[in-house]
Order: structure tokens, then C-alpha cells, then sequence
């Protein structure tokens, strides 16, 4: 290297040195005057310097030393190179605080430091999340109330990518006559490339974030529903057994004691023992009907016989407007998932007939992807679904679906009401 090279390599440095011994110096001499000098006049010691306002001041210099010298070194660079920041020192700002930051502030320091690089009013970082844009981090804070929007006058935007896959994008705000001069574009540009790892990572972590929230909901939700359940076999027990006491019992201890008596007076009246023992048949009747009937009450004859389709075509066929079955099944279902079925349909015609006014309801089964889904729709008014749960019916409905793994969904409008449930074909229920 020649001697002009090194003079001209060295005058950068000789200057920048200057700026930082003259600032020291002035730094040293403030402290002095308004330690030493002003605090000897206001306690009236302007004779000589006070020793204890004199180690004050040495305190002082000592302290603000290091931190004065730092931003002196900064100044004196910017002097000299004529550029607020140069792209590779904001980088390697920005590397530096990542290693040191917590997980959750990363994008918190990336706006800051892409903030503060560019001279930008604010900037964010946004992740996308299910295809859908969430802001991560904004610099400063108040800068997270502006929405995502299309780019506007004064803001630029930079897409982020890790392999090939869309992570997010960074924005900065800057002024509407104020461009990105070449350093700040390369700043920008170089941060979009290195945030890639960066907000891979913190989009997984908010995925887990969501997850874990809805999987907690989730799971408050099926304690609900399991104790309605049991709740609701509870009171089907204290029903069955009233149904049973009260019915079918009594037609079977009538029914024994009227043959015990015609048992007696067959030897006596054997006459009169006859006439009690043909009443008898008709007794045997009733009891059997009465049985019949409470066996229905539990589990539908034609839905354990010919399955789904049949059994809601004859539990329909006598409502007062049409209701269409349109069954795309192939073949029975297990017999837990067919009594829900059956019985939230049931549900939901009656719920279409009695509080909607619909004039034509279609009950539609069909198997995709190893579910079955069932849509029941009609024209009728509608209802809000805000809300919804807090109806019996509807609760049950939705207890019976959770109690085989599958989910109900209801879309109500002016133009009718639409109610969906989607349920595992394979597998144990949930």
C-alpha cells in the first residue's frame, strides 16, 4: 500500500478521533462548570473550589464516561462516513439482539431495529397464520393500532419467505414525501432476507399458542358436555324406572294376581275360574303393548331393523309440511353413531317446524372422507346462533354428537337455517 493510500485510509480516522477528544473534552469541562462553579455559588463558596463539589464532579465524569465516549463514536462515524447507519452495523445490531432476546421478543426487537435503521415513524412485523395476516410485534407500541391494510403513501413493505414458503411481512411508515435512500433499501432488504428463521420460528410458536387455546376450550367444552350427559342418563333412569313402575309393573302384578285367583277358583268355581282366566288374554295384550311402547321409547324399532334413512323417513312421514330424506349412506353404521343421528335430526325438524316456520325441510346423509355428514336445512326464518347452547334442545344435540367424536355447526339466516354435523366412521367415539 502506498503512502497517499495509508494517509487517506488514516484521515478518517484522525477526525473521528478529534470528535471524540474534543467531545470528551467538552464533556469533562460541563461537568465542571456546573458542578463545581455552580454549585460553589448557590452554597456561597465562590472563593475556591469546594473539595466536596470537586469529587462530585470526578464522580460524575466517571460514571458518564463511557456512555458519553460510545455516543461520540457514533457521532464521529456519522460525521465521516456522511450515512446515519451502515446497513452491515444495523445487521449486526440486530444478530446480537436476537442471541440475547426472549423467544417472545424477537419480533418486538426486529421493529426496533428496523425502526431505528431506517428513520422510519414506526414499523411492524406481521406473521401469517392459517393464511391469514397477525401482527407479531410493532415498534413503537402505539404503531400496533394501525390495521392491516394495502400499501399506502410512505410505507413500504418487504414479503418474508424461509425456503420457498411465505412466513409474514415487514413494514415500515416514513413520511409521503420521504423515499428509502439506497441504505435503507439495502437495510430493508437484507432484514427481510434475515428474518426468515426468525419468524418461522415465532409463527410456530403462536400456532401452539392457538392450539393449546383451543384445545383448553376444547376440553372444558366436553366436561360440560360429559356432565350433561350424565346428568341426562340420570334423569332417563329416574324416567324409565317411573315408566316401568308405573306401567308395565302394574299390568304384570295385575296380571299375576288374576291368575293366582283364577288358580283358586278353579278347584271351588271352576266357572268362574274360567271367566277370570280368559280376561287374562286381553290383560297379557295390554302388558305387551306397554312394554312394546317403552321399548320404542328407548331405541326406535325401525332405526335398529333398517337403519338412519328408513327410520327418519317413518318418524316423518305425519309432520304437517314436507320433509325430504335423501340417504347417500352405503351401508349400517355403528349403533351409537346412528341413535345420535337419528335422534339430532329429529331435533332439528322439529326445531325447523316449530320456531322457524319452514314450509319445506331436506335432511341430507351422506359419507365424505371417512365421516358422515349430515345437513339439515329448511326456508324458514332463521334464529340468531348467538346463543344457541343455552337451549335444551340444542344442547342435547350437541352432547350427542360429542359423545361419538363428532361436531355440530349452525349457519341461520333470513333465508333458512342450516344445521351440519360431521362424524368419525372409523375409530372409537371421542
Amino acid at each position: 500500500m502506498s503512502a497517499l493510500a495509508i494517509r487517506r485510509s488514516s484521515h478518517p480516522d484522525r477526525v473521528g478521533g478529534a470528535i471524540v477528544v474534543a467531545g470528551l473534552a467538552a464533556f469533562v469541562g460541563a461537568v465542571y462548570l456546573v458542578v463545581v462553579l455552580g454549585g460553589g455559588a448557590l452554597i456561597g463558596h465562590t472563593s475556591s473550589p469546594d473539595t466536596r463539589l470537586s469529587i462530585l464532579a470526578t464522580l460524575v465524569v466517571a460514571l458518564g464516561l463511557n456512555p458519553v465516549q460510545a455516543r461520540l463514536h457514533r457521532l464521529s462515524r456519522r460525521v465521516v462516513s456522511g450515512e446515519r447507519r451502515r446497513p452491515y452495523d444495523v445487521l449486526s445490531r440486530f444478530a446480537s439482539s436476537v442471541t440475547q432476546s426472549h423467544d417472545d421478543d424477537v419480533p418486538v426487537t426486529m421493529a426496533r431495529v428496523l425502526a431505528e435503521g431506517t428513520c422510519a415513524a414506526w414499523a411492524q412485523v406481521w406473521l401469517l397464520v392459517g393464511h391469514e395476516p397477525v401482527l407479531a410485534a410493532a415498534w413503537p407500541e402505539h404503531a400496533g393500532d394501525a390495521p392491516y391494510r394495502p400499501v399506502a403513501d410512505g410505507q413500504h413493505a418487504r414479503p418474508v419467505q424461509l425456503n420457498g414458503e411465505a412466513l409474514g411481512e415487514i413494514r415500515i411508515q416514513k413520511r409521503p414525501d420521504q423515499s428509502l435512500t439506497p441504505v435503507e433499501r439495502q437495510l430493508f432488504d437484507e432484514l427481510a432476507t434475515q428474518a426468515g428463521l426468525v419468524l418461522h420460528g415465532t409463527r410456530l410458536r403462536t400456532e401452539l399458542a392457538r392450539r393449546h387455546e383451543e384445545l383448553l376450550r376444547r376440553a372444558d367444552e366436553l366436561r360440560a358436555s360429559r356432565a350433561r350427559i350424565v346428568e341426562t342418563q340420570d334423569a332417563e333412569r329416574r324416567r324409565l324406572e317411573r315408566d316401568i313402575h308405573d306401567g308395565a309393573q302394574q299390568h304384570l302384578v295385575a296380571l299375576a294376581v288374576n291368575l293366582r285367583l283364577a288358580q283358586s277358583l278353579a278347584a271351588t268355581s271352576p266357572e268362574a275360574g274360567a271367566t277370570v282366566l280368559a280376561a287374562q288374554v286381553a290383560a297379557t295384550d295390554l302388558a305387551i303393548a306397554t312394554l312394546v311402547d317403552l321399548s320404542r321409547g328407548i331405541y326406535p324399532g325401525t332405526l335398529s331393523e333398517c337403519g338412519i334413512g328408513p327410520a327418519l323417513r317413518t318418524a316423518t312421514t305425519s309432520t304437517t309440511v314436507p320433509v325430504e330424506i335423501q340417504d347417500g349412506t352405503t351401508g349400517r353404521l355403528r349403533p351409537d353413531v346412528e341413535l345420535a343421528v337419528y335422534f339430532c335430526c329429529l331435533e332439528a325438524v322439529q326445531n325447523a317446524l316449530k320456531h322457524a316456520a319452514a314450509s319445506r325441510v331436506r335432511v341430507t346423509l351422506d359419507e365424505n372422507d371417512a365421516a358422515l355428514v349430515v345437513v339439515v336445512a329448511d326456508d324458514g326464518s332463521g334464529f340468531p346462533v348467538d346463543g344457541t347452547r343455552d337451549g335444551v334442545g340444542l344442547s342435547n344435540m350437541h352432547d350427542r354428537l360429542d359423545a361419538v367424536g363428532g361436531r355440530l355447526t349452525i349457519h341461520a339466516s333470513s333465508a333458512g337455517t342450516v344445521v351440519t354435523a360431521r362424524l368419525p366412521l372409523d375409530g372409537d367415539p371421542a
